[in-house]
């Protein structure tokens, strides 16, 4: 009895002594930090494409899920953004990544060719893709610039680079009339990173390749510009004996996708056609991530992509206040009130 009761005394002993040392050592501290903001990538321009500057956090509107969130700050990123901060770190591509964007990394820039050789659609492409040297004209020095093209799958001709000659032959001339190189991944940034030319191969629809790239861009730091020059896209529907089209689940991962990229989406339409069936998926892809459509029937070629052009030379990052909702998908509206402009940006906030 003695023997056990020496025994526990011990063990208490010990535990003790064990729980005072333990106290006295210091804890560790656990940083955590709570990010309760958005991003918002938001285009102003005028009727031409052109960039509107100068505006402040006060000159925006925005809503969520119809109810006014405060707007903290406006970043200018663009060519001439004098008051970009130089020493912003370039976050992932998250709800809250790139608000602080060095001037000096420049813009990610993706064209997208949809292939056809029907005749109302391949007479409109080679008339764009004639003037598509002008796509590059505002293209800085520290941008980077991807090709790609869709027709029967995805294609990938020209992995991100600085070389605007070499960007410039594949647009105007290869991707009509030659075969795509076997690239690999070397510098950083890289599509090839996450998106191989054999995974494009297994694409069938123009919407899973827009999936495809968005996920591929999605880690990639900032947001990006998508020039998607096509004809269209959508499944043929006959309702009361009307022909249209319409957009299935496809579309939503493609645009959820493209909107977690922060990828904003221009869209050139080359049929040759005041009105056609597909031209609604041009429409939504460019009106929900924040980017515009562009009819080129009846138009100057040059003039629209001149729009486009004018359009990606830069950009205002809006850093807001987070709405108290649940988690979800909700509207997101911005205005710059009585401002003469149109104002782009994406179309959802998603809540988690």
């Amino acid at each position: 009895m003695c023997a056990c009761r020496n025994r526990a005394a011990l063990l208490a002993t010990l535990w003790l002594l064990a729980g005072s040392e333990s106290a006295a050592q210091p804890q560790p501290i656990v940083e955590r930090v709570d990010v309760a903001r958005v991003i918002i990538d938001v285009r102003v321009v005028d009727d031409d494409g052109r960039p509107i500057r100068g505006l402040e956090p006060d000159d925006f509107e925005v809503r969520i899920d119809d109810e006014p969130v405060r707007v903290e700050s406006a970043l200018w990123v663009g060519d001439d953004a004098a008051n970009a901060d130089p020493s912003g770190v370039p976050l992932e591509s998250t709800e809250f990544a790139g608000f602080l964007e060095p001037q000096d990394r420049g813009q990610l820039i993706v064209f997208v060719v949809q292939k056809s050789l029907v005749h109302s659609r391949a007479v409109g492409l080679l008339r764009l893709l004639m003037h598509s040297d002008r796509l590059l004209a505002r293209v800085a020095p520290a941008d980077r610039v991807a090709v790609l093209s869709f027709d029967s799958h995805l294609k990938i001709w020209l992995d991100f680079t600085d070389d605007l000659d070499r960007a410039r032959t594949v647009l105007a001339d290869e991707i009509m009339f030659g075969r795509p190189p076997v690239l690999e991944p070397e510098d950083e940034p890289s599509l090839l990173a996450t998106l191989s030319q054999d995974e494009g191969r297994r694409t069938w629809e123009i919407q899973e390749a827009l999936q495809l790239l968005g996920e591929a861009l999605e880690p990639l730091p900032g947001a990006k510009s998508v020039v998607l020059i096509g004809y269209g896209f959508g499944e043929l529907r006959v309702v009361l004996g009307m022909v249209g089209s319409s957009l299935d689940d496809r579309y939503v991962e493609a645009r959820q996708a493209l909107e977690a990229a922060r990828a904003s989406v221009f869209t050139l339409d080359v049929a040759q056609a005041d009105y056609h069936t597909f031209e609604h998926g041009l429409q939504m892809v460019a009106e929900d991530t924040g980017g515009f459509y562009v009819r080129t029937y009846r138009r100057p070629p040059r003039r629209a992509v001149d729009r486009v052009a004018n359009a990606m030379a830069g950009r205002y990052v809006l850093f807001t206040e987070r709405p108290d909702v649940e988690p979800g998908e909700y509207p997101i509206e911005v205005d710059v009130g009585d401002l003469d402009g149109t104002v782009l940006a994406r179309s959802t906030y998603v809540a988690r």
